[in-house]
């Protein structure tokens, strides 16, 4: 049965990295808000940083990901969501979208610390290689550090924990 992948880990876990070499491995099609965000949207972005002109963009383009989604995994794909899932109730919401129409979810959770993750940004940022979609500043990066919420331990039975520092 096909099977909804939920990428979670905080700024720059290696998420993107992670989701590209699970795609390969178990044939999945890959759902980066990254790389949405940054081709939809990102040339609009505000002059000044804006959480709500953020997160009403990432919810509609969740929306649009569900929907094809949903039409991947009743063809028998595997999808893969590389889009945060940095708070409880955002992980909640997708487990109860694919337990709705009737889907397994598995958990992959990237336990990298934050030194690690932050020298990770800055590497990212100057290089621009395969994994870049747009500059994360170290405030954006502090932001998030306090936006993040650890899975439980409920939420990690029969999760993948990949331990750091992978990618």
């Amino acid at each position: 049965m096909p099977t909804v992948h939920l990428i979670c880990g905080s700024t720059g876990a290696g998420k993107t990295t992670y989701a590209l070499v699970l795609a390969d491995r178990v044939g999945a099609i890959r759902f980066s808000i990254d790389e949405w965000m940054a081709s939809l949207f990102m040339m609009d972005y505000p002059l000044k940083p804006d959480l709500a002109w953020a997160l009403e963009r990432t919810a509609r383009c969740e929306a649009q990901m569900w929907r094809m989604a949903e039409q991947l995994l009743a063809r028998g794909h595997d999808v893969i969501f590389d889009v945060g899932l940095s708070k409880r109730e955002h992980r909640d919401r997708f487990r109860a979208r694919a337990a709705q129409v009737g889907f397994p979810t598995r958990l992959h959770f990237l336990d990298v610390d934050a030194n690690t993750r932050r020298e990770r940004v800055r590497r990212r940022n100057t290089e621009q290689a395969a994994t870049y979609s747009f500059e994360v500043t170290d405030a954006m990066f502090d932001f998030m550090e306090g936006f993040f919420e650890r899975p439980t331990a409920d939420e990690l039975v029969g999760a993948e924990v990949i331990p750091g520092p992978p990618p």
